[in-house]
């Protein structure tokens, strides 16, 4: 394959620990992933999660994407060394745009300073039951899909004003999901035209604007009638068919972590990296079983070199987007922090901003993953 040095670039690796230790340096420098995703136990003080981030571009050919679940409340992993930005609903409860754009201008200017690129957000998801039992309580801008298509746009147009790129979530949507998909496959039994009335209406007007859009892991019989269980990040008529051809979106398209028991539970893993990639992702997201991410390699060259190619122009184009990072002061960063602390005590007030989100991932894996 002409492009055999390239491949690595279609996978969206974790990373193990606060530092790189060598045997996982020369492993990264060796595959050259396309990108790197951060969670909490890669943060434990602001100059060694800078440290990590520069380390991870000097071992890379081509830049990369490093990115994070950087939202609000529960899903902000930089509250391990700072304050906690208010989530989407309460910002969304609070009901001031200005807030909304300051948490997406003030995420893009934290995330700038450690070295990040994208940010896994916003949320394009519909909260039909605050208290609903599938990953995304907290999480959603919107009751309603006019609501998150205002607010959620309002926080994406401010994140990439400062150089973030964005990606909306989790397509074609989880808002109906009765189960946590970190824990096992929901199955939603929606029609057509009913996720056309709403979950997909947000996506229809908000990833025009986005750099990135995340697919899921859900199964829905009205797009996958054939294939019982199979989810919508593995599926062709979801992302080729439906995402890329009928709603003409070009832009770079990930999966979900495929290390989630949604996918774990039902598809082994040669048939869910090529069925990830040749359904029309151009990155597969592996943030935990790092010990397989070469395997992963090995199952995308398989692959008919047209896919291949199709995904890296993608990627190269969305490069093309990426700003370097800002220079690193720890009086930069206290400045930032003090303001978002300032943003959490506008939109909760003084008592309220001292009650912060649990982090024990009783509620869901997603608070640690």
């Amino acid at each position: 394959m002409a492009q055999d040095h390239l491949l690595g670039q279609l996978l969206l690796t974790g990373v193990p620990g606060p530092e790189l230790d060598p045997d996982t340096a020369a492993r990264f420098k060796k595959l050259q992933p396309g990108g790197f995703i951060l969670f909490g136990r890669n943060i434990n003080a602001a100059q060694q999660l800078r440290k990590l981030l520069d380390d991870l571009r000097d071992l890379s050919d081509i830049e990369p994407f490093i990115t994070i679940d950087q939202e609000g409340g529960r899903v902000s992993r930089l509250r391990l060394i700072g304050n906690e930005p208010p989530n989407a609903q309460q910002l969304r409860e609070k009901g001031d745009l200005k807030l909304i754009k300051k948490h997406g201008a003030l995420t893009g200017k934290i995330l700038r300073l450690f070295g990040f690129n994208l940010d896994l957000c916003p949320v394009l998801d519909i909260s039909y039951d605050d208290e609903a039992d599938n990953s995304l309580k907290g999480r959603c801008y919107g009751t309603t899909p006019k609501q998150v298509i205002d607010l959620a746009g309002v926080f994406n147009h401010a994140l990439r004003k400062e150089g973030i790129l964005s990606c909306g979530k989790h397509f074609p949507g989880y808002s109906s999901a009765a189960c946590d998909p970190h824990h096992e496959l929901p199955v939603i039994h929606k029609t057509l035209d009913g996720m056309e009335a709403s979950e997909l209406l947000p996506f229809r007007a908000v990833l025009p604007d986005c750099d990135s859009v995340m697919t899921c892991h859900a199964h829905y019989p009205c797009f996958d009638p054939d294939k019982p269980r199979w989810p919508a990040s593995l599926s062709e008529n979801i992302i080729r068919k439906f995402l890329r051809d009928q709603l003409a979106y070009e832009g770079l398209v990930m999966t979900d972590d495929l290390d989630m028991g949604a996918i774990l539970n039902e598809v082994t893993f040669e048939d869910t990296i090529r069925a990830a990639i040749t359904a029309g992702n151009d990155l597969a997201m592996i943030c935990h079983r790092l010990d397989m991410v070469e395997e992963a390699r090995e199952h995308i060259a398989t692959l008919p070199e047209p896919i291949i190619n199709d995904a890296l122009e993608r990627i190269h184009r969305t490069k093309g987007r990426l700003r370097k990072p800002d220079p690193f002061s720890m009086e930069a960063f206290q400045k930032i922090d003090g303001e978002i602390w300032d943003l959490r005590v506008a939109t909760l007030g003084e008592e309220g901003a001292r009650v912060l989100s649990a982090e024990d991932g009783k509620r869901s894996p997603v608070e640690l993953y």
